[in-house]
């Protein structure tokens, strides 16, 4: 049997035209896998980072004086909403939390005000300025679509180049390894892991665990609505282009899609363009 052509690979420049980017939409869900990238670094008061993947890149830096957050500012390079880019406003309640590691270092603000995917970024930035590292923290995530017929799939992440969690899940619930089986990955995760876990792999599991919700966006095809509100049953409040009142006017940017399957080389390939 004749192997299938490997992919063409791209540069990022290419990847990044919309008209040449490839598209989980494009592809028949159940044969790709959701990757996403979070790059985190620090240089002395300074820590800033990028979070990539299928739908989102975002990024986040901050100032500190050594036990807590001064400065913050949170923007966008891709979103799936328009309203996205304006969420780095309710990031600047950021300002004089405590640095401390831990899953749940940014656990007295309220998320759902927040871009999720910059507030998740916000808090590996916090955590990785609490440790006090200069230099690069890296997490790979990739999340296989569910095998057809079965609804399994693997949940994997790396560190800094080392797989450290590797899942084996059946929709929400973990079948291996068996330390991880009771886990309450879809009720009061944070808590849990912030009480059971170390904090690196707490850090880790809540970053694995948000990527298994994420990746089930790749069954569809977000280009179809033209706003948040046209894709608000069961997710009114869950963010801040869902509040109620934001998601009308939460346009679709149409083609902001992407698929990274066979691209997971360029994942935040021009972070160091930003570097600062």
């Amino acid at each position: 049997m004749t192997a299938p052509p490997a992919p063409r690979r791209l540069a990022r420049a290419e990847f990044d035209r919309r008209d040449a980017a490839p598209r989980a939409a494009d592809r028949a869900f159940g044969d790709g896998t959701y990757r996403r990238r979070v790059l985190v670094r620090l240089d002395g008061d300074r820590a800033w980072g990028e979070l990539e993947d299928d739908f989102h890149h975002f990024r986040v830096a901050i100032r500190h004086d050594g036990s807590t957050v001064t400065e913050v500012v949170g923007s966008g390079l891709r979103s799936p909403w328009t309203t996205c880019l304006e969420a780095g406003e309710p990031l600047t309640a950021l300002r004089g939390t405590t640095l401390v590691t831990g899953p749940g270092a940014l656990s007295h603000l309220d998320a759902r005000q927040n871009c999720t995917h910059m507030f998740d970024l916000a808090g590996l930035i916090v955590t990785h300025a609490a440790r006090g590292r200069d230099g690069d923290r890296i997490y790979d995530i990739s999340v296989d679509d569910p095998a057809a017929g079965t609804g399994e799939r693997s949940a994997r992440l790396w560190r800094d180049g080392t797989l450290v969690l590797d899942w084996r899940l059946d929709g929400r619930v973990v079948l291996s390894p068996a330390d991880w089986v009771d886990a309450p990955l879809w009720n009061g995760f944070i808590p849990w892991a912030a009480r059971e876990l170390d904090a690196e792999t707490g850090e880790a599991a809540v970053a694995l665990r948000r990527a298994c919700d994420i990746a089930i966006g790749r069954q569809g095809d977000l280009d179809l609505f033209a706003t948040a509100a046209d894709l608000q049953h069961g997710m009114s409040g869950i963010c801040h282009s869902f509040q109620p009142a934001i998601a009308p006017v939460a346009i679709r940017n149409i083609g902001s899609g992407r698929d990274f399957t066979d691209h997971e080389d360029l994942l935040l390939a021009d972070f160091d363009q930003r570097d600062g």
